[in-house]
This record gives structure tokens, sequence and C-alpha cells, in this order.
């Protein structure tokens, strides 16, 4: 809303000054901000009358040190993630933007699922809160949203090198990449990135190449199906690893600050030439909301770091997660996920391990048996003697390390 107040004073009365508001990377600090600020001034109100109407944390005694400490401790915290995330988003990026209003959809869409889920433990009384079917049901209607409106939309689009003569008919772009001559097109595609593999890109519509002719008729089945997959397996991630004070919040501003990066580069020409990456016109405004995002899990971690004050609970997990998964997907970066979100990985597949296993072990022998000493894996560790504080710190460590590894991808060949 301000960039475009900003805008209109600029074009109509030239103000000095006031031209900054066109300029993506200013626009993503004051949103940056703006978040902190929210969520640390006004996120410190909102855990009063939490705690006033007495909407504490259920703790179930797993034997975990300093685990009964903390009930009655205020959740459902995830309402400051997420005005943190919505308020300088609608304040400063350009809100016709398909990229961003996309991001606005997820953000609220997952928020919701997450409250509702919070609101029937904390008010129903209901330890199990919404039943996991109906939290698929909605992850899955926002994937089929997401990749629908990515596969339809005219406005996503990608800048491709073309051979001439050309056969879209769309204009033709020349660009002289090293020395070298190089024609292009923004056109629609179903490439998104993937490392090492050849020139670092990947096309959902020849996954089905094998079976012969006519498999570019499924193009948009195969697509849905990895948009599904990634959006579920993130967003449940986030939620599994939101387990100790300041997991899961450390966690997603690492990723949200690499994402960042990645959607800059993909949407600035000339970075992305430089770089020899797919270049995506307009994604560069999702900066603008990874800037929010960011700015609001590092608020809240004001009050979420050790010993927390406040949880986020799954209002803000399920979304944290959902909107790492749905913002990689708008930079074509979905498939960088498994290095990015690493601790998410280990952590979802801690839980599917230690589960199937037990199952099989009692299948087989009468009596289960155990991988770990707890899962997720952070309990593990806890179970181990670590301070929840030390694992956190040595899983943001780990978080940081992936992110590195995930920029350096780039220029992997």
């Amino acid at each position: 809303m301000l960039y475009y107040l900003f805008n209109y004073l600029d074009h109509n009365f030239s103000i000095p000054g006031i031209g900054v508001f066109q300029y993506i990377t200013f626009r993503m600090a004051m949103a940056v901000i703006t978040s902190l600020i929210i969520t640390t001034v006004y996120g410190r109100r909102l855990i009063d009358y939490l705690r006033f109407k007495q909407v504490g944390e259920t703790v179930r005694n797993l034997g975990l040190e300093g685990q009964m400490q903390k009930q009655g401790t205020p959740t459902m915290g995830g309402i400051i993630i997420l005005l943190g995330i919505l308020v300088p988003t609608l304040l400063f990026a350009k809100l016709e933007n398909v990229y961003v209003i996309l991001m606005l959809v997820s953000t609220v869409w997952l928020g919701a699922i997450g409250f509702l889920d919070d609101y029937i433990k904390v008010f129903k009384k209901n330890k199990e809160g919404l039943a996991g079917r109906f939290k698929i049901v909605g992850q899955v209607g926002l994937a089929l949203i997401v990749g629908w409106t990515m596969y339809s939309n005219s406005d996503i689009i990608i800048r491709q090198e073309v051979k001439l003569p050309v056969k879209y008919d769309v204009p033709v772009e020349f660009h002289l990449r090293n020395n070298k001559a190089v024609y292009t097109q923004n056109i629609k595609s179903t490439k998104t990135t993937m490392p090492f593999y050849k020139n670092n890109e990947f096309d959902y519509g020849k996954v089905l190449k094998l079976f012969g002719h006519g498999y570019e008729h499924y193009t948009l089945l195969v697509f849905m199906v990895f948009v599904i997959a990634i959006i579920v397996f993130i967003s449940n991630g986030a939620n599994i690893t939101d387990g100790i004070d300041g997991l899961a919040t450390g966690t997603s501003a690492i990723i949200g600050i690499t994402l960042a990066i990645l959607a800059y580069v993909s949407g600035n020409t000339v970075i992305a030439d430089y770089l020899n990456i797919m270049y995506i016109p307009n994604s560069g405004e999702l900066v603008v909301f990874a800037g929010a995002f960011v700015g609001a899990c590092v608020g809240f971690l004001w009050y979420n770091s050790y010993p927390a004050q406040v949880f986020m609970g799954d209002t803000g997990s399920l979304a944290i997660g959902g909107i790492i998964a749905v913002f990689a997907i708008m930079i074509r970066k979905e498939l960088l996920l498994p290095l990015l979100c690493g601790v998410f990985l280990i952590e979802n597949f801690s839980v599917i391990i230690q589960v199937g296993w037990f199952k099989y072990t009692k299948k087989r022998t009468g009596e289960g048996q155990r991988v770990f000493l707890m899962a997720p894996l952070h309990h593990h560790f806890q179970k181990r003697g670590f301070h929840e504080a030390k694992i956190v710190t040595r899983f943001w460590i780990i978080s940081i390390a992936l992110a590195v590894i995930t920029v350096l991808t780039l220029k992997l060949r």
C-alpha cells in the first residue's frame, strides 16, 4: 500500500528521495524492520493477552529434562509470526504481482489450518487437535491452487535460451553472455532448477518421456504430484521440528535468508545472466515477502528462544513450513529443498524410521524396537543428556552450512 502511495507522490509531486521506494532492496529492508517492530513490540502485548486468556500449552510428561516447567506457557504465538509477515508485505510489496498474491494466500491458508488445530487443542481440550487427514486435505488443497496457477497463469514465465528459428510466438531478445551471442524468449515452461544436473535445469514435462509418445499430455499431472509432495512434506517437517525452544524459528529464519538471496538473483536479469541461471521475470518482488518472513522469525525468536515465553503452535509451524515450500516453488528452486531444509528432512525421516521400524519389529517378533531413544531426532539428543539450548545451536550451525552449500550449487555444473 505504501509502495503505491509513494509511487503516486513521486510521479505527481517529484518529492526528493521518495523514489527510493522503487528499489526492491529498500522495500525489503523496510519490511524486515517493520516485521521486527510488530513481532517484538506488539508480540509482547499478544503474549500477555494469551496468558490472560489462559491459552497455555498442555504438556505430556515424556521424561525429558525441564519439560514439565513449560506447562502453561502461552501457545498460538504463531499469530505474531503471521502478522509480522502479512502487514509488512501489504505495506511494501506490489500487491498486483502474482507471486506475492500466491504467497499471501499460502500464509493465510496454512495459518488458518494451524489456528484451527490449536483452537481445538486449547479451547476444546482435545489433545489430538485437528485430525491429520484434514490437515493433509488443507495442504493438498493449497498445493492444487499453487500448482494450477504456476502452470496456467500467463504472468508466470521464465527466460529461456532459444535457437533460431524460434517456435514460440513471443518477442526474441538478444544478449551477450561471456562474449557469446544468446537469443532468449520469456515463455511458459515447466522447467525448474536441479543441482548437479545438465545445465542445472530439470523439466517436469519430460519425466514420463520413457513411456513414449504422448508423455507431454501428462505434464500437469506430474507437476501437481511434485508440488503436493513438496508442500505436504516441508510443512509437516517444520511442524515436527517445532519441539524445543527456538529450533523451528531459527532454522526457518536461516532458510528464509537463503530463499531471499535465491529470489533476488533469479529475479535480477543482470545477475541471472552472470551466474548463467534461470531468470524469472517479476519474481524479484518476492524478496520483500522474504524480508518480512525473516523479520517475523527473528522477532518471534526474541520470545521463543530458551527459555521460551511463548510457543508458535501449529498456527506458526504449519504456516512457516508451507511458506518455505511455496516460496521455493515460486522461484523454481524446490528441488534444492532437500538440501536447504535438511534439518526438517532429518526430523521428518527420524519419525518415519522410528514408527516404521517399531511396527515392523512388533509384527515380526511381537515386541517393538526403536532406532532412536525418542523421535523426532531432537528429543533423541535430549534423552542422551544434551541441553536443549545446545541442541538448537548445533542444529542452527548445520542449517547455516546447508544454506551455504545450497547457494554454491548455483555455480556447480
